[in-house]
């Protein structure tokens, strides 16, 4: 044997007990052993997708027809508003996993001269809602009361704010906006991949929920859809029509009105034509918080996701996060303990401002903020036993989609909308063609009891009739000496407001370009339950290790966390869309 061959062979020996003493050692985790061991071809970015580049406009969502539905209203002279309101409306034909006719969101806008503002279209509980609503006799949840079938709906915003978005601030007439989606509608789109997976793993819980006759999701001829199929969703089209000619009346009045009171009665909900009546969408003062040289800009409640989002800035903001490096053991150490807190605050105090007193300044003050970190210990992970709502000065006791667009001019639209989970209550409105939420559950059914997304919520959140439920939708606009610099928001129930703020932090600490951010693994915890999970390969292995040795409870997730959809504005004056590479969403520009 060769000298040059031994050493050859001794150093792959020595590299082989290297990486099973680190293999030894991470065993110590829960069932990370497997998904962390030392490969040279590992990445802590989800992929190496490129960001899209446009100067005159950019719209990125879930799906690429939509967002060249988006382009083409900036090309044709509308401005972001616009562009949103056809976005949106397309999504509700081609993403019908959470775009919407039958759901709800939010939007943070601002406009080219830096004025902003926050629409809150979020769904409402029934005039006949009530708070033991999904509880049986004995005080017990029932489980899936809240999430499926014709009782687990909120009274739908969707309509009614695309129609106020527009009325505020879009400039193209309301019909050509509509027409795009109208026209994907009763034309057809060829399903993709995602979509036909989507609905075929469905097609149960649609027969269900709707029955033999109405199945309108599934396949009319074939046992199942394919790569390819033409969808037509004939039902739709008229629904969009009544709304491209009566607006809100269209569809909370008149024929779509009646055929979804028809739904409710027909499946034992409770959404009546008073429902419709009385639902307004609503025009609030954004939240505007600063964080070093930028200015956060996000939703206040009924969103919970401004506030939490502020709040975990600003607790980590007196750390050199730069310096010590994005994912180093002491950067995540000290997010997740900030995300610790912020989710119990959330779970404490957060609900429709309508009804309860929500404490936003004390919460997201320096002076609060400085309280709740007191318990810190760099040392050791802190128990999320120990770590209860923080304590505020007089106070008052008492599965989603997003897009972003930026038009020339700079008017900028972050915007998420959901149906909570995907497809939402599974039941789709007869003759309408479509689908209806499952947002209930994201009021605290029972103090205590988590939801679909393990969110624990209490009385600031409890049922109440024509309450907004709380969201973690976390639309946002970052400023940075003023000016625009990103649009940034995602779907993801209880991981939104982590995939968010790892998002922005990317950028603004570690030097990341939009699309590199948006690839970057990520990991979430929320309080409860008291555990990280962690996207796989997110964490080297070093910085796993010391996590593990401080008694962080780790668990990797062979899902995703997070579905962005971002921009960012560069001092060249050229947009940059980032679509996560985690599903089909795509960025297009001009």
């Amino acid at each position: 044997m060769t000298k040059n061959l031994t050493i050859l062979l001794l150093g792959i020996f020595l590299f082989s007990c290297k990486t099973t003493q680190k293999a030894a050692n991470i065993k110590t985790g829960e069932g990370l052993f497997e998904l962390f061991v030392e490969d040279e071809n590992r990445s802590t970015f989800y992929s190496d997708k490129k960001g899209v580049f446009g100067e005159n406009g950019m719209v990125a969502s879930a799906d690429v027809i939509a967002s060249e539905v988006g382009k083409e209203i900036l090309r044709k002279g509308g401005n972001a508003a616009d562009a949103s309101v056809a976005t949106f409306f397309a999504l509700a034909v081609t993403y019908p996993f959470a775009g919407n006719l039958g759901g709800g969101g939010f939007a943070v806008i601002r406009e080219g001269n830096g004025t902003n503002h926050a629409l809150d279209f979020r769904e409402k509980a029934p005039l006949k809602a009530h708070r033991d609503m999904y509880l049986d006799a004995n005080g017990d949840v029932i489980k899936g009361k809240s999430t499926s079938g014709h009782l687990a709906s909120g009274v739908p915003g969707a309509v009614a704010g695309m129609v106020e978005l527009h009325q505020k601030l879009g400039k193209m007439a309301w019909g050509k906006l509509l027409q795009p989606a109208i026209d994907l509608a009763e034309q057809g789109v060829i399903l993709t991949e995602g979509r036909a997976t989507g609905m075929n793993r469905t097609k149960k819980r649609f027969i269900e929920m709707n029955g033999d006759d109405t199945p309108y999701f599934i396949h009319p001829t074939k046992e199942s859809w394919e790569v390819g199929d033409l969808f037509v969703q004939k039902d739709l089209a008229e629904s969009l029509k009544r709304i491209q000619k009566g607006g809100a009346k269209g569809f909370y009045e008149g024929i779509t009105a009646d055929l979804l009171v028809k739904e409710m009665e027909k499946g034992g909900g409770i959404i009546s034509q008073e429902d419709l009546d009385s639902y307004d969408a609503v025009w609030r003062e954004p939240i505007k918080k600063s964080y070093k040289n930028y200015d956060i800009v996000s939703m206040p409640p009924s969103s919970s996701g401004g506030v939490a989002l502020v709040q975990l800035m600003r607790l980590v903001e007196p750390y050199p996060l730069k310096d010590w490096g994005w994912n180093s053991g002491k950067t995540v150490q000290v997010m997740i303990e900030a995300e610790r807190r912020v989710y119990a605050d959330r779970a404490k105090w957060m609900g429709d401002t309508d009804f309860v007193k929500v404490p936003m300044t004390e919460l997201m003050s320096y002076p609060y903020l400085k309280e709740r970190w007191a318990s810190f210990d760099e040392k050791k992970a802190s128990k999320s036993d120990d770590i209860s709502g923080g304590a505020v000065p007089y106070y008052e006791s008492d599965e989603t989609t997003h897009f972003s667009v930026v038009d020339g001019d700079g008017m900028a639209v972050s915007l998420t909308t959901t149906l909570n989970g995907g497809y939402g209550s599974k039941v789709v409105v007869d003759g309408g063609g479509f689908l209806m939420n499952n947002e209930m559950d994201d009021f605290s059914v029972k103090a205590g009891v988590p939801n679909m997304f393990g969110l624990v919520g209490n009385k600031a959140n409890e049922i109440q009739p024509g309450k907004r439920m709380l969201s973690s939708m976390t639309p946002t606009i970052v400023e940075k000496d003023g000016d625009l610099l990103m649009v940034v928001g995602t779907p993801g129930g209880s991981t939104i407001i982590t995939s968010v703020y790892q998002t922005i932090l990317n950028v603004v600490e570690h030097g990341m370009g939009m699309q590199q951010a948006v690839n970057a693994l990520k990991f979430h915890h929320q309080w409860l339950p008291d555990k990280t999970y962690i996207e796989k390969d997110a964490l080297e292995l070093d910085a796993l290790q010391e996590l593990l040795n401080k008694d962080f409870i780790i668990e990797a997730q062979n899902r995703t966390l997070g579905r962005m959809d971002c921009i960012m504005l560069h001092p060249n004056g050229m947009l940059e869309g980032a679509s996560d590479p985690r599903s089909e969403n795509t960025s297009v520009g001009f």
